[in-house]
């Protein structure tokens, strides 16, 4: 059983986005997949309940409530965590302790940038992160590669001490999916394997970290 935790101490990063399409493309690739909603907001709760119809669907778990690891089905093959937004890594406890790897989705703002060196610092200070046994990556979230903003963050980012694995675009497409129940992976229109392709690297990264 893999388990991604997906976090950020700044608040409209990109969590719930990550942590859903990621689920997704696991469970549309035939894994049983749990999501385990950590922000009170439940925005990914929601979405797999919009999503429970399918074939493909993603069961949540409450992670907002102690003993949610008891929940996870035995034979849950991939597990998503959305942390609670805000939060350091001193505060994710027993999520760092069941994850296998981190993603923490970035923002190309100077806020968001400035907003993430604090948190990339204190996991840096976890144990696991600093004996090389929890791989940490950053996922560059609405970018607008035609613009210098954008093409300056990502080259920030890259120059950052952990891997920048996924340079995900812009587009409304994210919010109407995600009120939908829905993801990038669920469809096959030429549009949408192009944004899909933006999540290959993240994938390769994640197999080579299981």
């Amino acid at each position: 059983m893999q388990t991604v935790l997906i976090a950020s101490s700044k608040g409209g990063a990109g969590k719930t986005t990550v942590a859903t399409h990621l689920a997704a493309q696991f469970a549309i690739a035939g894994k049983r997949t749990v999501l385990i909603d950590a922000d009170p907001q439940g925005s990914s709760t929601r979405w797999c309940q919009r999503r429970a119809g399918l074939d493909s669907a993603v069961l949540p778990i409450d992670g907002t409530r102690r003993g949610w690891e008891k929940a996870i089905p035995e034979d849950t093959q991939r597990v998503v965590i959305d942390a609670p937004a805000g939060a350091m890594a001193a505060d994710l406890g027993a999520f760092l302790d069941h994850a296998d790897a981190v993603l923490v989705p970035v923002i190309p703002s100077l806020i968001d940038l400035e907003a993430t060196v604090p948190f990339l610092n204190s996991l840096a200070q976890q144990v696991r992160v600093k004996k090389g046994k929890l791989p940490v990556a950053l996922v560059g979230n609405r970018l607008k590669p035609w613009t210098s903003a954008s093409q300056q963050a990502v080259e920030q980012l890259e120059a950052w001490p952990y891997p920048l694995v996924a340079q995900l675009r812009d587009s409304q497409a994210y919010v109407l999916l995600i009120s939908l129940g829905k993801s990038l992976f669920d469809y096959h229109a030429e549009q949408i394997l192009r944004h899909q392709a933006d999540w290959a690297p993240l994938l390769r990264w994640l197999k080579k970290t299981a």
